[in-house]
């Protein structure tokens, strides 16, 4: 008997039980009620009168800018960029280090220019490593816009011909502040990786389940080893989680969320899913009872949940290799539609691979010792002891 038995039984089972198909509707409803909060959130940071931004956040975003006339650096909007004034070679040298996000030359005779009709060639240098990088782009070009149009405005306006006055400009907000955009990549990610978060419990039931109801015994005297069985009962999981991790992309596709390359997202999203797993196995493995293993799980999730959140805001505060270690900023990344190198990729997967075999060893370990199963039950100490210097029990 193959592992790819008990994952028929354990799949065919959950899709056909009344408590799940409940728990898994409302789950659905609990994200449609999230979207819900999410865009009323949104809606309120947006406004006028909504909810302010932490000052720590303004000005996030810091660029270096030489600017004699000061017709583009008076305008940029400094609850987006930190404007630096600096000269040329300090300048490129800060955007090298990392030190500022970008740099804006603008010629000594961009007012004359201007005033003579003619067109005023600014150069923008960032440091594409930098996930902020965008937003700098943006608004020096919206800037740009805004007095190219505002000039243009005055010129068709006025009689008189030969009034060559700079216009003055009013600052307006366009787009998204950073703050905003870090708010929202940082929701959605969270909304797409909660579902692996909240089958917990199947896994629990799958194998807690087993001892409770007196079962554990007739499984393990199946022909079928302790591997297969755990392997199995995972992939059940798995397959469950990427039905639910689907429909919540679908969801959030309709709701108007915007999601490149949804595929790749989902890909992701479940292989994240499959180490989480194993470590749930773990503990359920080793607790005695459901009461026990909700406790336990609960502890655990803390430290998931951390390692998954905590290097998606090193990246969004500066971007750094090491935090492509967690699925979650990855992810991010994939849907921001950023261009992201193969190490980039290849330390996520790595990362997945190493808690998947470790917590799949350690469950697998733990099932297999009749001590655990069917007690009495040593402590953590002990069998850390054991496990690290692989005493067969």
């Amino acid at each position: 008997m193959k592992f790819t038995t008990i994952t028929k039984w354990e799949f065919k089972s959950t899709l056909k039980s009344k408590k799940f198909m409940m728990i898994f509707f409302l789950q659905l409803s609990v994200l449609l009620l999230m979207i819900v909060i999410f865009n009323s959130f949104v809606t309120n940071i947006e406004s006028e009168k909504g909810i302010a931004i932490t000052p720590s956040l303004n000005g996030f975003a810091s660029m270096n800018v030489q600017d004699q006339s000061g017709i583009i650096s008076k305008n940029l909007n400094p609850d987006i960029i930190n404007v630096i004034p600096s000269n040329y070679n300090t300048s490129l040298n800060n955007v090298e280090i990392g030190k500022t996000t970008g740099f804006l030359y603008v010629p000594g005779n961009a007012a004359q220019d201007i005033q003579n009709g003619q067109a005023v060639n600014m150069i923008v240098y960032l440091d594409v490593s930098d996930p902020k990088q965008s937003v700098v782009r943006d608004e020096v070009n919206s800037t740009a816009k805004l007095i190219a149009d505002s000039y243009s405005s005055s010129l068709t306006s006025s009689a008189a011909p030969q009034n060559t006055t700079l216009p003055n400009i009013n600052q307006q907000t366009t787009g998204e502040s950073l703050p905003l955009q870090i708010i929202k990549k940082v929701m959605l990610v969270i909304l797409l990786f909660l579902p692996l978060l909240l089958f917990g419990n199947m896994v629990i039931d799958s194998i807690v389940g087993e001892k409770e109801r007196k079962t554990a015994e007739i499984l393990i005297a199946m022909p079928i080893s302790h591997a297969n069985i755990i392997i199995g009962k995972s992939i059940a999981v798995a397959l469950t989680i990427s039905l639910q991790i689907a429909m919540w992309l679908i969801i959030l596709l309709i709701a108007g969320f915007n999601i490149s390359n949804p595929l790749l997202v989902f890909i992701f999203i479940f292989l994240s899913s499959i180490p989480i797993i194993g470590i749930t196995s773990a503990v359920a493995a080793y607790s005695k009872n459901y009461k026990e293993a909700g406790i336990g799980l609960s502890i655990v999730y803390i430290g998931i949940v951390g390692f998954l959140i905590v290097p998606v805001l090193l990246y969004i505060t500066r971007s750094s290799y090491i935090s492509n270690i967690s699925p979650m900023t990855i992810v991010m990344r994939i849907f921001s539609g950023e261009s992201i190198a193969l190490g980039d990729y290849a330390l996520t997967l790595i990362s997945i691979a190493i808690v998947s075999i470790i917590s799949y060893w350690i469950a697998i370990k733990l099932f297999e010792r009749d001590d655990i199963v069917f007690g009495p039950r040593p402590g953590i100490l002990r069998l850390l002891f054991d496990l690290i210097t692989f005493k067969k029990v």
